[in-house]
């Protein structure tokens, strides 16, 4: 035990530095600080006191992910292994986490699309390249990337000067032919290209394709497109009884960017299915177009897919007025990054990545003039969402996200919109200024 191993330590070598972390793991196993420390990690990962005393089992899927993580940072690994860390967690909670993770004493080695979270905590960068080699960078995500563009431009030089001394040496040995004054020169310079292939040649840069996907607009429409005027909502019908929102005065046109923010449980899904008419208003108005058309992207969206079908047999089955061909449907999915056999195979034995690209595909197909997009980048990689972010800012309709990922709404969004308490108020800055308002009250509590 640790206060066996404390003993043995001390015969030996009263100074040792094994000393300190045995100490400090004593201190952590202390029954008295075990409520304390929990109820602070899950606080930050924002579980509200009554949602502590919940048992697992009546949490949803995404709390339980934070029960997990809470579990991992509880017991202080010496090694803390983290795999998307923050998918199901709001903005509140990824800050908290990068604010507590950016001080961890220990190794923290983790797998993450968030190039904020990774910029924030990570001290250096491991990429596993296209030949399946791990490369080493030191620095967080932005250092990585700059210094992976100036490798890359110097490898390039080196690379076209080499291949320029190999084409004047070939040239030399050829022209050469058989004068004898000149053979004894030609196998020199054979020798020199010997050795230079012998030693390895510069391989040229070979750069990662650039996913460009588009969506397609089902049209400009004047406003108001969609307007809320007064709405309140509660699901018991009620709003003496657990009322969601009150006295909602917002709109939505065509040419809306809007970022809904707010803690897990501020009802931000409950607005998107309002806006959706799959709940209705207890109170006010809530008026559509007559020719709206809405797309939407789900969390879970892409849980609703056939396992069995494949993506290009899925499609062909939810657009049958389209044309059939094989031969177009494959050139619809070839355009979201869906190359080869990725598009006849059975969704089933897709990565999640893959299938929220299908989802993608088909929102692009349906025309939609806004899409309300909730959380897209959970299963989503670094380069996929920069390209999400430029089909949005391409895209001609409407938008309406919800996301945890602090750079994709510092790419597209132009207008945020707080839910917090019942209401929904625009937010008078940048996302910027949120993250840095969020920081300040988080690190208050922190110090309390």
């Amino acid at each position: 035990n640790l206060e066996a191993r404390m003993e043995e330590i001390l015969s030996e070598d009263p100074e040792s530095v094994l000393l300190e972390d045995i100490y400090e793991r004593i201190d952590s196993l202390d029954a008295a600080t075990f409520e304390v420390r929990a109820a602070s990690i899950l606080h930050g990962l924002g579980f509200s006191a009554e949602r502590m005393k919940f048992k697992t089992k009546d949490l949803s899927g995404g709390w339980r992910m934070r029960v997990s993580l809470a579990r991992a940072l509880f017991v202080k690994p010496t090694l803390l292994l983290l795999d998307q860390p923050t998918n199901h967690l709001d903005l509140g909670a990824c800050v908290w986490l990068e604010e507590y993770l950016s001080t961890y004493e220990r190794c923290l080695v983790c797998i993450s699309h968030s190039q904020d979270f990774l910029n924030n905590v990570c001290t250096n960068i491991v990429e596993f390249n296209h030949k399946k080699q791990l490369v080493y960078y030191g620095g967080n995500f932005d250092t990585y990337v700059k210094t992976k563009q100036e490798l890359e431009v110097n490898q390039m030089k080196a690379y076209e000067k080499q291949q320029e001394e190999i084409k004047d040496i070939k040239q030399f040995i050829a022209s050469c032919g058989t004068y004898s004054n000149l053979v004894r020169q030609a196998k020199s310079r054979q020798k020199i290209l010997d050795k230079m292939i012998e030693a390895g040649l510069i391989e040229k840069v070979v750069k990662d394709t650039n996913l460009k996907f588009h969506f397609n607009c089902g049209g400009k429409l004047p406003p108001p497109v969609l307007s809320f005027t007064e709405v309140d909502f509660s699901y018991s019908g009620d709003m003496r009884v657990n009322p969601i929102y009150k006295n909602l005065n917002f709109g939505v046109d065509t040419d809306s960017r809007i970022a809904l923010l707010g803690p897990n449980g501020a009802g931000k899904s409950t607005l998107l299915k309002l806006m959706l008419g799959k709940l209705s208003e207890t109170r006010g108005v809530i008026t559509r177009h007559s020719h709206l058309k809405f797309g939407q992207y789900s969390q879970h969206a892409a849980d609703q897919l056939d396992l069995e079908m494949s993506a290009v047999d899925h499609l062909r089955k939810r657009f049958p007025d389209m044309p059939q061909d094989i031969s177009t449907w494959r050139s619809h999915v070839g355009r979201f990054g869906l190359t080869g056999n990725s598009q006849l195979c059975p969704i089933g034995q897709l990565s999640d990545g893959q299938r929220a690209r299908i989802v993608f595909c088909q929102l692009a197909l349906s025309s939609p003039s806004i899409i309300l997009f909730d959380e897209p980048t959970n299963a989503l990689d670094i380069e996929t969402i920069d390209s999400l972010a430029n089909a949005i800012n391409d895209f001609k309709g409407g938008v309406v996200l919800v996301s945890h990922d602090f750079r994709l709404i510092s790419q597209v969004a132009k207008q945020i919109y707080v839910c917090d308490k019942g209401e929904v108020n625009l937010w008078d800055g940048s996302i910027a200024s949120y993250k840095a308002a969020l920081k300040k009250e988080i690190l208050k509590n922190m110090r309390k």
